[in-house]
């Protein structure tokens, strides 16, 4: 049976795969700073059908003998996504082969694939790695009482999460996660919103977690959030410096809302940037 293909870059001495978790029913409403009309218009120039749902990735990197996993998709949780585990089994990996799982941050789309349905590990084998700040906000019954239901729920299922999987939650601090992976601090979509950067061999790739949730929309307009943001105005200030490093750099981007295709360029366009795929 021939395996299914997926988008997938050799950085180095690693090969990272786009796993498709499928899509998130959402709304262009969910942006805040732009106009609805024109967020319609740039998705439709950019040949996006259902404007406004947002897709849903996880990354599969390989080498040097290691299996990691960043992010775990949904799980199926509210009817969305639940795809990421068959298709990381579609590429030859079994979730007990994986040995680390690196976490961008705890919102559902992102940990809903860590627990089955009897809420027990699904990788049984791996160490789970999150920003301590994350773990902080989640674990802060305060902000817990405060919150509304919908994020009372994520309360929950981060604590459920983190529960099932001690002791093999580890807090990411400056150090490398494995050789030439290393986290990046992106604080603002959620307080420990983390990225992971590959440095190997010469070649560059940094899967950016949530800096955008609608890629043509945020890139070029980079002032636009999301409501899913805890603080908009410090996710617009990480977002705006990080664009404009990855232009500096011209440095390959790997993010969690891409379409399938996983990887792409960023280059300016106008008083903002655009995305550019990557095709096979």
């Amino acid at each position: 049976m021939t395996r299914p293909q997926f988008a997938s870059r050799q950085i180095g001495e690693y090969l990272v795969t786009a796993l498709s978790d499928g899509n998130m029913a959402a709304s262009l409403d969910l942006l805040l700073g732009v106009d609805s009309v024109d967020a319609g218009e740039i998705q439709r120039q950019a040949g996006i059908g259902d404007a406004g749902n947002i897709h849903i990735n996880g990354y599969l990197i390989r080498g040097k003998g290691r299996t990691i996993l960043v992010d775990s998709g949904t799980g199926g949780l509210n009817n969305s996504g639940g795809l990421l585990q068959q298709n990381l089994v579609a590429v030859g990996v079994c979730p007990e082969e994986i040995d680390t799982v690196l976490l961008t941050h705890a919102h559902p789309d992102h940990i809903g694939g860590l627990l089955d349905p009897e809420a027990q590990p699904v990788f049984t084998r791996a160490k789970v790695y999150i920003h301590p700040l994350e773990v902080e906000h989640w674990l802060d019954n305060d902000k817990q009482q405060r919150a509304v239901e919908r994020v009372q729920r994520i309360f929950a299922l981060v604590r459920r999460t983190l529960n099932a999987y001690q002791p093999a939650v580890q807090l990411l601090d400056d150090s490398e996660v494995a050789p030439g992976i290393r986290p990046v601090f992106l604080p603002g979509h959620t307080p420990g919103h983390t990225g992971f950067r590959i440095d190997s061999q010469g070649q560059s790739l940094l899967i950016w977690g949530d800096i955008v949730h609608y890629p043509h929309i945020q890139t070029a307009h980079p002032d636009a959030s999301i409501a899913f943001d805890i603080d908009p105005a410090q996710a617009e200030a990480t977002r705006t410096a990080l664009l404009a490093q990855v232009v500096d750099e011209n440095l390959l981007i790997a993010g969690m809302h891409f379409g399938a295709q996983g990887f792409a360029h960023i280059f300016p366009a106008g008083d903002g940037y655009r995305v550019a795929y990557l095709e096979e």
